[in-house]
C-alpha cells in the first residue's frame, strides 16, 4: 500500500508538466503571425465580425459608440490593403476576376456607410441601424472572398507568404499613421465631436428645466428673493 501511495504521489509532477507544455503551446499559437496572406485576411474578417457581435449586444451608448469607431477603423485599414496589395496580386494570377469587380464594388457601398456612420456619430439619424447594416454587407462579402475568391488564389502559384508579410507590413503603417492623426487615438474626429454635441444639448436641456421650474416656484412665492 504505501509503495503504491509512493508512485502516485511521483507521476503527478509529469502530469503537471504535461499541463503546463500544453498551456505554454496554447499561448504561443494565440500570438503567432498569421502564416499567409489568406490567414491573415481571414483574421481581420473574424475580428470584425466579434465587434459586431458586441455592438449586438451591449445595450450601453458609450460602448456602442467605441465599438462603431473601432469597427469603421478596423475595415477603413482592412479594405485599403486589399484594394492596394492583395487584389492586384490575385487579379494577375486568376482568370475570374469577375469576383475582384464584385468585391470592389461592395467596398465602396460599405465606404459609404462607414463616412456616414463616422461623418454623424452616435447622434446622427438611424445609427444604429447603419452600423447593422454595415454588418450585413460584410458578413455577405466575406462570405463570397473567403468560399470563392479565397479557394481561387489558394490554387495559383502566388507565394501567398510573401504576400502576407507586405499586408501586414503595410496594415501595421497604416494603423501607426491613424494613430499619430489622431494623436495616438483612433477615434474618428467627427465620432468625438458627435459625443461633445450630444453632451451639450444633454446640459442645454437639463439648464433649461432648471429654468423652468425656478421661474415656477418664483410665481407661487416658494423661490428665494
Amino acid at each position: 500500500m504505501a509503495a503504491r501511495k509512493q508512485s502516485s504521489k511521483r507521476k503527478q509532477p509529469s502530469r503537471t508538466r504535461r499541463s503546463g507544455a500544453r498551456k505554454s503551446a496554447s499561448s504561443s499559437r494565440s500570438t503567432r503571425q498569421p502564416s499567409d496572406a489568406l490567414a491573415l485576411l481571414r483574421a481581420d474578417h473574424q475580428m470584425v465580425q466579434g465587434l459586431f457581435d458586441q455592438f449586438e449586444k451591449t445595450r450601453s451608448e458609450d460602448r456602442k459608440s467605441a465599438l462603431a469607431e473601432q469597427i469603421c477603423n478596423e475595415l477603413t485599414i482592412h479594405a485599403q490593403i486589399e484594394e492596394e496589395i492583395f487584389y492586384p496580386a490575385a487579379r494577375e494570377a486568376i482568370r475570374e476576376t469577375d469576383l475582384l469587380d464584385e468585391a470592389k464594388v461592395e467596398h465602396d457601398s460599405a465606404k459609404t456607410l462607414i463616412e456616414q456612420i463616422q461623418g454623424e456619430g452616435p447622434q446622427g439619424e438611424l445609427f444604429e441601424a447603419k452600423v447593422k447594416v454595415l454588418g450585413e454587407y460584410v458578413k455577405h462579402h466575406v462570405k463570397e472572398e473567403q468560399n470563392e475568391l479565397f479557394a481561387q488564389v489558394r490554387k495559383t502559384k502566388l507565394d501567398l507568404k510573401e504576400l502576407g508579410e507586405r499586408l501586414q507590413q503595410r496594415k501595421k503603417e497604416l494603423m501607426e499613421s491613424a494613430g499619430a492623426a489622431t494623436g495616438g487615438r483612433t477615434a474618428p474626429s467627427g465620432m468625438a465631436g458627435s459625443r461633445r454635441s450630444g453632451q451639450a444639448a444633454k446640459t442645454s436641456r437639463r439648464a433649461e428645466k432648471e429654468g423652468i421650474v425656478a421661474a415656477f416656484t418664483r410665481g407661487l412665492g416658494l423661490g428665494k428673493e
